[in-house]
């Protein structure tokens, strides 16, 4: 079976990575959160509990494909539990798995589109490649930049954005949900080709 995002023989399953709770709905670890906030906007539908695999979804078509848009309930470390479920449920191939999340290593505002690769020590990613047992599964980096001075990555990705981010995450975020959008209509290589 053709298992490349731009099959429509399945369906695909966009899952945002962050950390639940309101205490961290504005930090940069929940970035993924936002961007699956904003799919689910755009199709028009509030996200459901989705009890077998601890997650809140929505299912709906989106770009002419059968799409599951998903949050974890898990914390990130967590994540890889929940998408493997979900993935088992829905009969999603790991290659029409896209995960949305945070990324230290580009500059904030920054997207990049990949199939594949390391964790980056990225503990959401990790937990993912091990409960879908491949690192073939797309990734949506969404850059939030390196922290500033001797800040600890950790403490950094869970500080709400800084006010001058906060006036440019909201396109930010919707250029994000373009370019899942985009994967799903014309393929990883295409969209690559034009997020980039």
């Amino acid at each position: 079976m053709n298992a490349t995002p731009d099959s429509t023989t399945g369906p695909a399953l966009i899952v945002g990575l962050g950390n639940p709770g309101p205490q961290y709905e504005t930090t940069r670890h929940n970035v993924g959160f936002m961007v699956a906030d904003a799919l689910a906007g755009r199709i028009g539908a509030k996200f459901s509990s989705h009890k077998k695999s601890n997650s809140d979804i929505v299912q709906a078509r989106l770009a002419e494909r059968s799409v599951i848009v998903a949050k974890p309930r898990t914390f990130m470390n967590l994540s890889g539990q929940p998408i493997a479920a979900l993935a088992r449920f829905f009969s999603v191939e790991p290659g029409c798995v896209v995960v949305v999340h945070d990324e230290l290593d580009l500059d904030f505002g920054t997207i990049r589109l990949k199939l594949g690769g390391g964790e980056g020590g990225h503990n959401g990613l990790r937990s993912t490649t091990q409960h879908l047992s491949t690192k073939d599964y797309l990734r949506m980096r969404v850059g939030i930049g390196r922290p500033p001075g001797r800040m600890d990555p950790a403490s950094y990705v869970l500080k709400p954005f800084s006010a001058a981010e906060r006036k440019d995450l909201g396109v930010i975020v919707e250029e994000a949900a373009d370019a899942a959008e985009l994967v799903l209509r014309v393929g990883l290589e295409a969209a690559q080709n034009q997020v980039h």
